[in-house]
């Protein structure tokens, strides 16, 4: 096997979970999978896949085939979903590829190219027609046992959340941001800030008590729903760091178990989940700043162009650095500069 980091303890823990849910599901589809999320229970994206495009899947292959979509955490911890696959524990994930930079820096790269993306439909582009899933198919292969990419993609570039204003990359000096280990980390220190590594349920407490000034968090929607603005009056958006990408993947054997139409639905359900998925946060996101913007309680901050292309030339430091730190970040490099040069975002 070529993954240890699943602890026995994790294992037996994980395996108990999962048999839990399992036995008390009470799932309309004949099969239905069991795939662990990057998004918190109270998370908009959650329940909007849930309750608008769970029931399309099973619609598309006549009852056949459905998933069901857990929170972070649920059954492993988010850094061990890739071995809980390859082993049986979940059927796949709907995470990010960030969790598995400690692995290999190609995950930071692959999971996040922090500054890089003007838009989340950019990397949908850059997933589907770039090379960028068949990418991430090569990192898997290389490190783990029996795990299908279906496919990549991100749906809401990040908006920042801050308790102070933050105008221009100046204003980033100094302050106590929590932010994911590794590339995000590694740009905002260049940038002069000093990253918190935290987990996201950690992140409002974190805020409301002053251990951090700032936050690399989640969709303006989502830091809505859980609260951030509340504590945090000076969001900027749109974000200036992160779209972070997803992925979708399911075990080999689950993949193989499959009939050809089950495959294709399910490949084209996530494609278009996650096309629809990103046309709501785009509007969400912005009937939201409307109403903040209107009450004027909250000052939502938007970075002039030059401020923004600054961000982006130290990131790019940070991006050349990870790839010079194995052959695969190399490659993930490489894919990313060529798509966006293509895309004339280079």
């Amino acid at each position: 096997m070529k993954f240890n980091n699943l602890t026995k303890f994790s294992l037996i823990a994980a395996m108990a979970v999962s048999m839990g849910i399992a036995g008390g599901s009470a799932d309309a589809a004949d099969r239905v999978l069991k795939i662990q999320t990057s998004s918190n229970a109270s998370h908009a994206s959650l329940a909007y896949l849930n309750d608008v495009w769970i029931p399309k899947l099973e619609a598309m292959t006549g009852g056949t085939l459905g998933v069901e979509l857990l929170p972070v955490d649920a059954v492993v911890p988010r850094r061990e979903t890739a071995e809980a696959i390859s082993v049986g524990i979940l059927d796949g994930d709907l995470t990010s590829i960030n969790y598995f930079a400690g692995i290999d820096p190609a995950f930071a790269l692959m999971g996040d190219l922090i500054a890089g993306y003007d838009s989340a439909d950019q990397i949908q582009a850059f997933c589907a027609q770039g090379g960028g899933k068949e990418m991430l198919q090569k990192l898997y292969d290389a490190h783990f046992e029996g795990v299908h990419v279906i496919g990549c993609g991100a749906y809401a570039r990040e908006a920042f959340v801050s308790k102070v204003p933050v105008r221009t990359v100046a204003d980033l000096k100094g302050l106590k941001i929590r932010s994911p280990e590794g590339l995000a980390a590694d740009v905002f220190k260049r940038a002069g800030a000093a990253p918190v590594s935290m987990s996201g349920s950690e992140t409002y407490g974190a805020l409301d008590k002053g251990v951090i000034d700032a936050a690399d968090n989640s969709a303006y929607a989502n830091n809505d729903a859980n609260g951030m603005h509340k504590i945090a009056k000076f969001p900027i958006f749109p974000g200036i760091h992160s779209t972070p990408i997803l992925q979708f993947t399911v075990s080999e054997a689950v993949w193989e178990e499959l009939t050809e139409a089950e495959q294709v639905a399910l490949e084209t359900w996530y494609l278009a989940a996650y096309n629809g998925l990103r046309q709501h946060f785009d509007r969400l996101d912005r009937q939201l700043v409307a109403r903040d913007k209107a009450a004027g309680e909250i000052e939502v901050i938007d970075w002039p162009q030059g401020e923004r292309d600054k961000l982006r030339a130290i990131a790019q430091e940070a991006w050349e650095a990870f790839a010079s730190q194995s052959d695969l970040a190399k490659e993930v490099y490489n894919a990313h500069i060529s798509f966006m040069k293509e895309a004339g975002l280079l």
